[in-house]
């Protein structure tokens, strides 16, 4: 089944629209979704041409549906690679975009641009060491191409939404609020954006996902710039803070851009192009907004597969990445030591104990799974062995964490309860604006309780290891 369709019913509807749509194309080939993609998905699609085989690539919303708040239809996300490829920017030709009457859903055919995109290989590989100390500046440079875009001459201003910093506050934090789950961290970092936002600047084109990870790069430098569906028209500093996240440096907390360059390489970059100065308080502002949309937009995937609307397994466990977001907020706005909470092993004499289960479920997936399968499932078999990681660290971790959140919670609200209650009190007080931030006991409690929960997630996420190096 390929999202409803049956595989056969799906590649001869796609191969109707190619011989359509690309000059030159006698038939289909082959149709592969990439693992690559939390929100949207990619495909390699192999085609028989005059000249021999073609490849090029096809982006496609899940069930024709947008999973991020606010994402682009497919036809506008398209217009802005057009408009971005004739300004300059690295991008791939646009050959076709989708409509009702192909039967596919909403996307578009696109010019196949070969390259490595996976950020975690782009910080590692030996073949792209020569390039790597010049990507940060290649980053500023393209990010400056890309706000420089006239918005009226292009039409994009009748495109997309305009949302400066106190807009972007408030539509992250009403999203996270309809999800329904108490995280302090979340709110307490909306409340610190709120009090600290700068102002507003003139409204530029921003691209809005500009990161390692979704960049293609060679042993040339970077070859094309993906991922607009959530581009809008606002402050640029967000594209600069954006890429400067944690969760982009790929174990390279060294690195703050991407994994693979300096701060100052970056704006160094930006100001050659643009000529404006880059203000880094700026920028930090935008890195703290940043770890709170990943925050929520993680958990937002979660809410996806519970509801049925795109079940997988990536799907629903993409919500634990949430506290590798709130602990980056966490390292940059509330600095300071943690204790993580100990581990306990369970007594428990059931024959098999539910211990060794998980783990042989696990060490199956990992171990013969991954081994005999490819693509797609492979990257399922190693996500869901993952997951089965974050049980058994909850098993040993869980506990006492939960036991000393709940001591916390106590103490800075001055009451006791459960755990659940009252973290939606300190939630309800958070969003109120009743619980200073500065209150006593708060900032050391979310630290220590983020912490815990990471982990748990985590444990080798570079910002626990940050958080740990100010304990030291």
């Amino acid at each position: 089944m390929t999202d409803g369709l049956r595989r056969s019913d799906f590649e001869t509807r796609l191969e109707h629209v190619l011989v359509a749509s690309i000059a030159g194309c006698r038939a289909l080939k082959s149709c592969e979704r990439l693992s690559a993609g939390a929100s949207q998905e990619t495909y390699s699609v192999v085609i028989e041409a005059d000249g021999g085989e073609r490849r090029i690539a096809l982006r496609r919303s899940p069930e024709g549906h947008g999973s991020l708040e606010d994402a682009l239809p497919s036809e506008v996300e398209a217009r802005l690679l057009q408009v971005a490829r004739e300004v300059g920017v690295p991008e791939p030709e646009i050959y076709h975009v989708l409509v009702p009457e192909d039967g596919l859903g909403s996307g578009f055919l696109m010019e196949w641009i070969d390259g490595e995109t996976l950020g975690a290989r782009i910080v590692k590989l030996e073949s792209l060491a020569e390039v790597r100390p010049k990507l940060a500046r290649q980053c500023g440079e393209i990010l400056a191409r890309i706000h420089a875009i006239d918005l009226e001459k292009t039409g994009l201003d009748q495109l997309l939404r305009r949302s400066q910093a106190e807009q972007e506050i408030h539509r992250m934090w009403d999203q996270y609020k309809a999800l329904e789950t108490p995280q302090p961290m979340i709110d307490f970092s909306a409340r610190w954006l709120l009090e600290k936002r700068p102002a507003e600047v003139p409204d530029k084109l921003v691209h809005g996902e500009f990161r390692n990870g979704n960049l293609i790069i060679t042993e040339s430098g970077i070859q094309a710039v993906l991922d607009w569906e959530i581009a809008h028209i606002g402050d640029p500093a967000q594209d600069l803070g954006w890429l400067c996240e944690t969760s982009w440096r790929y174990s390279r907390p060294d690195l703050p851009v991407g994994g693979f360059g300096s701060f100052e390489d970056l704006f160094a970059g930006y100001e050659s192009v643009s000529g404006v100065a880059v203000d880094p308080e700026r920028v930090h502002f935008w890195m703290v907004f940043g770890g709170m949309w990943w925050s929520v937009s993680t958990l937002s995937m979660t809410r996806l597969a519970r509801e049925g609307t795109d079940r997988t397994i990536e799907r629903m466990t993409i919500g634990r990445r949430s506290s590798e977001a709130q602990i980056d907020c966490a390292n940059l706005i509330i600095p300071g030591p943690i204790t993580l909470p100990e581990v306990q092993k369970g007594d428990s004499d059931d024959v098999p104990r539910r211990d060794e289960l998980l783990s042989l479920s696990r060490d199956f997936l990992r171990d013969t799974v991954m081994n005999e399968t490819r693509g797609r499932t492979n990257f399922l078999a190693r996500v869901a062995s993952n997951a089965i990681d974050i049980v058994l660290r909850e098993e040993e971790l869980g506990p006492a964490a939960h036991e000393r959140e709940q001591a916390g919670l106590s103490d800075v609200l001055g009451k006791s309860g459960t755990r659940e209650a009252l973290r939606w009190e300190l939630v309800h007080a958070l969003r109120s604006g009743s619980m200073p931030l500065d209150a006593p006991g708060l900032a050391d409690h979310l630290r220590n309780t983020v912490a815990a929960q990471i982990a748990i997630d985590q444990p080798r996420y570079p910002g626990l290891k940050t958080a740990m190096d100010d304990s030291a």
